[in-house]
C-alpha cells in the first residue's frame, strides 16, 4: 500500500474468503514472509477457520474459509 504506515494496530480489518483446501498453503506463505500472525477469536464448532495477520504497515487482514451465511447458521444451531 502507498502512504504512511498506520500509527497503531487495531482489530479493524479486511477479510477475504479462501477455499478450505488452500488454508495451509496461505498460512505457509504468511509465515515465510515473516508477517505477524494474530491469534483468532474463539469459534463455535463448524464455523470455519481464519488466519489473521498484520502486514508491515500495521494493516490487519483475515483469510477466512467460510461464508457469513455459514457462520450465521452455526450460531443459530447453538
Amino acid at each position: 500500500m502507498e502512504g504512511d504506515s498506520l500509527p497503531s494496530r487495531t482489530y479493524n480489518h479486511i477479510a477475504f474468503k479462501i477455499n478450505d483446501a488452500d488454508y495451509e498453503a496461505y498460512l505457509e506463505k504468511i509465515v515465510a514472509l515473516g508477517l505477524e500472525i494474530k491469534a483468532g477469536r474463539p469459534r463455535v464448532d463448524g464455523e470455519a477457520n481464519s488466519i489473521y495477520f498484520y502486514d508491515f504497515d500495521n494493516h490487519l487482514f483475515e483469510l477466512h474459509t467460510g461464508t457469513l451465511g455459514e457462520r450465521l447458521r452455526k450460531y443459530k444451531e447453538k
